[in-house]
């Protein structure tokens, strides 16, 4: 991986493309490109059957500039840096800060592959490669570029380091809401990488960083406490306390008892007032199940009669 730092000290994780990744692109795209040339001289070679030889000779040279040199620019310069070749292989050109390439980059790449690849039919362009720490060729070195792998294999997530044992359980009466998420990122991703960093750099970037958590907390680091190990501390702390969030609405939701079942609705009974009906039919005198006889209404509702459930108003 190219450790490549720029001005904001921010780490650059470039993986730079070694020789077979890059001549099996190189070949993809000359096959491509002298495929269209072909192509291309045989249209014009029908086109000019009526002109001389020095037309056509001329015609062919315009064709060879503008194919086999042109034609690789043009593409580097649309696609940011991937041509078919590199898009095949997971590569891509890129400027030395990791930005995307411009024309003025494509040219000089193309220029130069026009001498040490076509020219040289790719022995000086293996060499540069070989001797590079990075795989670049001579197009690469003066037109400022990289050519990087973009497809790589997903790496495992990096654990924060633990802080010292004696500052563990030293912030639990720290106050943390008022810390943005951008800030716990951002220290985060410190002390994933702060091995990676120069020791000056990393120690500049943890003072800001802890001076930006003491602004937020209000509280001040123990006297003598560096900052990485204040802010591990600290990031220790917040994890130890969503971790028992976590547990504790766990066990509160195992531990809960089931909710009663809903009691069904009771059936309304017509000019009860509200009050529930029995669930089986009346029974009338007879022991037969119906609806009251005509006439027996108002004996039954003067004698009190339950059989609707509930007691006549007095």
């Amino acid at each position: 991986m190219s450790e490549l730092v720029t001005g904001d000290a921010v780490v650059l994780g470039l993986r730079p493309a070694r020789l077979p990744s890059r001549a099996l692109a190189a070949a993809i795209d000359l096959a491509v490109v002298f495929c269209v040339f072909m192509l291309v001289s045989v249209v014009v070679a029908i086109a000019s059957v009526t002109l001389d030889e020095a037309a056509v000779a001329a015609i062919t040279v315009a064709l060879f500039l503008l194919v086999l040199i042109g034609g690789p620019i043009a593409v580097e310069t649309l696609s940011h840096g991937r041509s078919l070749g590199k898009l095949a292989c997971g590569l891509r050109v890129v400027r030395d800060d990791g930005g995307p390439i411009r024309f003025r980059h494509a040219l000089v790449r193309g220029a130069m592959g026009a001498v040490e690849i076509l020219m040289t039919f790719g022995v000086v362009a293996s060499i540069a490669s070989l001797v590079s720490a990075r795989g670049r060729r001579l197009g690469d070195v003066f037109a400022g570029t990289l050519v990087i792998r973009e497809r790589v294999a997903a790496k495992r997530s990096v654990a924060v380091p633990p802080p010292p044992p004696w500052l563990v359980g030293r912030f639990s009466q720290l106050d943390l809401s008022a810390v943005p998420d951008e800030l716990w990122l951002a220290i985060r991703q410190y002390l994933t990488r702060m091995h990676q960093l120069d020791p000056g750099v990393g120690g500049s970037i943890a003072g800001r960083l802890a001076d930006e958590l003491v602004t937020r907390t209000g509280i001040a680091p123990p006297q003598g406490v560096p900052a990485a190990a204040f802010l591990a501390a600290v990031v220790h702390e917040r994890q130890a306390r969503d971790a028992r969030r976590v547990f504790a609405g766990a066990r509160n939701a195992s531990s809960a008892p089931p909710a009663p079942p809903a009691p069904p609705a009771p059936t309304v009974f017509p000019g009860s007032a509200g009050f529930a009906a029995p669930a089986g039919p009346v029974a009338d005198g007879s022991g037969a199940a119906g609806g009251p006889r005509p006439g027996q209404g108002t004996e039954q509702e003067e004698a009190g009669a339950s059989s609707a459930g509930f007691a006549p108003p007095g």
